[in-house]
């Protein structure tokens, strides 16, 4: 029996199936010496995070990571494989950050959550093993869209980011159109319909998508900003505004780098499980990282 479409479901329905989902796409846990949870102080209540570090002892590079999920589903746990992998990959102390998600918890909330997030990183960097001039962001979809805000958030604020990974990002959820939506808006995984479902259940009010904390690339200017990695899939309706927002960040003077995967649909990286081109991505954005948090 064909399972229903996403768009048709409820946000329990569908973070069920989500976890089911990835536990038959997900690679093995790489095994790390430190995984711990921790709780960040917010002002919307703690914050549970999740910090991975590659060697017990000693000062390290780190990354805070936001998971995906459309800030309706997802979880520490459902990124768990990805996470040890880019901590292992990287050399560097990963924090995955377990934002409030909707609708429980609608816009800005997610946003929220992240830029205290990344601030806590920063100014806790020491307590955690990690080095402040060698802290990136990250995360794939919805947390990719968290990862450009916490940056943007960060540099307005006066903290210097060293990089950030940006994995499939939504980047507009002003218009939902383009040429990635029109090509691949049904029969690759994430759908056109679905964006729509994410979008209605993330906003209260259809108004604040064009607040550049939903839709970076309206934001004013994104000068000054962490070099970036941008991943995208070819057949992925958000391939076309993230590669508009690292047009936009080169455009600005962001030392940006552009990947495409071809053949490859929305969410792959988290089928390391069954793809090779799954694990050769989180090979990729491993060595990329690395090499930016050695400067």
């Amino acid at each position: 029996m064909e399972a229903p479409p996403l768009h048709v479901l409820t946000p329990e329905q569908v973070r069920v199936g989500f976890g089911m989902q990835l536990q038959m796409t997900a690679g093995a846990a790489a095994p790390l010496p430190v995984v711990r949870d921790v709780a960040i102080p917010a002002a919307g209540g703690p914050i549970r995070a999740r910090l991975y570090r590659p060697a017990a002892d000693g000062v390290l590079p780190g990354l805070v990571f936001f998971h995906g999920g459309g800030w309706v589903i997802g979880d520490l746990d459902s990124h768990d494989d990805l996470c040890r992998d880019l901590a292992a990959g990287a050399g560097c102390a990963v924090l995955a950050v377990d934002y409030r998600l909707a609708p429980e918890h609608r816009f800005p909330a997610a946003a929220d959550d992240a830029v205290a997030a990344t601030r806590w990183a920063s100014v806790n960097a020491a307590d955690l093993g990690i080095d402040p001039q060698r802290l990136a962001v990250g995360g794939d979809s919805a947390g990719g869209n968290l990862a450009t805000v916490s940056a943007l958030a960060a540099r307005d604020a006066g903290i210097g980011l060293a990089a950030q990974l940006l994995i499939y990002p939504v980047t507009d959820l002003s218009r939902l159109e383009g040429e990635s939506y029109t090509a691949c808006a049904d029969g690759y995984g994430l759908t056109a319909d679905a964006m729509v479902w994410f979008r209605d259940h993330y906003l209260a009010d259809a108004a604040a998508a064009r607040d550049w904390r939903v839709s970076p690339l309206l934001a004013a200017d994104l000068d000054r900003l962490p070099p970036a990695l941008v991943v995208t899939a070819e057949f992925d309706v958000l391939r076309s505004e993230g590669e508009a927002y690292a047009k936009r960040l080169a455009d600005a003077g962001v030392p940006t780098q552009l990947v495409r995967y071809d053949g490859m649909i929305h969410g792959f990286a988290s089928m390391a499980g069954v793809l090779d081109t799954g694990r050769q991505v989180r090979s990729d954005m491993a060595r990329w990282l690395a090499d930016r948090l050695a400067r």
